[in-house]
């Protein structure tokens, strides 16, 4: 191999190198662009289940209507 041949193997390799690096770049930006996606689009602890506070009101309104019918039967009214 002449002087010519090696030097264009190493800049090949070189220029090989330096695409893989680039490229490994842009992936872990890439990951990191989407994870911040994810984080943002994250619903809070509190809210995955509803708030305790709310749950408690539908559940008091739940029992109100059911107390309201039984009353309602009790006394012969057609609802």
């Amino acid at each position: 191999m002449t002087q010519i041949d090696l030097l264009i193997a190493a800049s090949a390799l070189l220029a090989l190198a330096m695409l893989t690096a680039s490229v490994l770049m842009g992936w872990q930006g890439w990951l990191a662009l989407k994870n911040r996606e994810l984080e943002m689009n994250r619903v809070p602890p509190e809210m995955e289940g509803g708030s305790r506070e709310g749950m408690a009101r539908i559940e008091i309104a739940d029992l109100k209507e059911r107390i309201r019918k039984l009353e309602a039967i009790a006394n012969g009214v057609d609802l």
